[in-house]
């Protein structure tokens, strides 16, 4: 398939410090699969060729006020980690894109973040569809979390999704590997970072 990169974002879920780096409250949760996968070094060389072929770049950060009242009093699952490990909290290093992929000019960041869909607490929706944007890329963390919510309500709202299959990492290669597996070929198109960029040059490549 080709991509057409005037219609394209690619969608950078959650690539803060507080999972990318080392000192990070979240960090050793997914290094192993960051590690894996070699999802920094893909994602950046993707991002550069993105922005070279036209296509747009969306930041979507988490981010909470030091306290977390935007959560629940009793928060469970998913965001109690992130409440018990003091992550995400606005101001701070961890909150921070990580630098090697910090914005660029023409680059969006999207704001207001909060929980795990990145088309429910933001105005991605509105912004994809005000520049034409027809198909998103997704990376980011975590591959079972965010990433594949945000990835099912694109599907959901039309848009056609892809899911980069090596810029992605979660807290245990079991999830990372199912969720790639079973759940992302369902409302996705999954690729490797390599063949997106092909898709967007125009070449015709397969979906892996």
């Amino acid at each position: 398939m080709a991509v057409d990169p005037k219609r394209t974002a690619v969608v950078l879920i959650e690539y803060q410090n507080d999972f990318t780096s080392e000192g990070g409250a979240l960090h050793g949760a997914v290094q192993e699969v960051m590690d894996k996968t070699g999802m920094l070094d893909n994602t950046r060389r993707l991002v550069d060729a993105a922005r070279a072929a036209g296509a747009t770049v969306v930041h979507a950060p988490i981010t909470f006020a030091p306290g977390y009242n935007e959560i629940a009093e009793h928060p469970y699952g998913i965001l109690k980690g992130v409440v018990d490990s003091i992550a995400f909290v606005k101001g701070e290093w961890g909150a921070e894109i990580v630098d090697a992929l910090a914005p660029q000019q023409g680059d969006i960041v999207v704001e207001g973040k909060r929980g795990l869909d990145t088309f429910a607490t933001t105005n991605l929706d509105f912004i994809l569809r005000a520049r034409g944007i027809t198909t998103i890329a997704l990376g980011g963390f975590l591959t079972n979390c965010c990433v594949e919510s945000t990835m099912r309500t694109g599907y959901e709202k039309g848009y056609e999704v892809i899911t980069l299959s090596d810029c992605v990492a979660a807290t245990s290669e079991a999830e990372h590997d199912n969720a790639i597996k079973f759940d992302y070929p369902m409302f996705s198109d999954v690729m490797t970072s390599e063949a997106f960029t092909d898709a967007l040059k125009g070449a015709p490549v397969a979906a892996g």
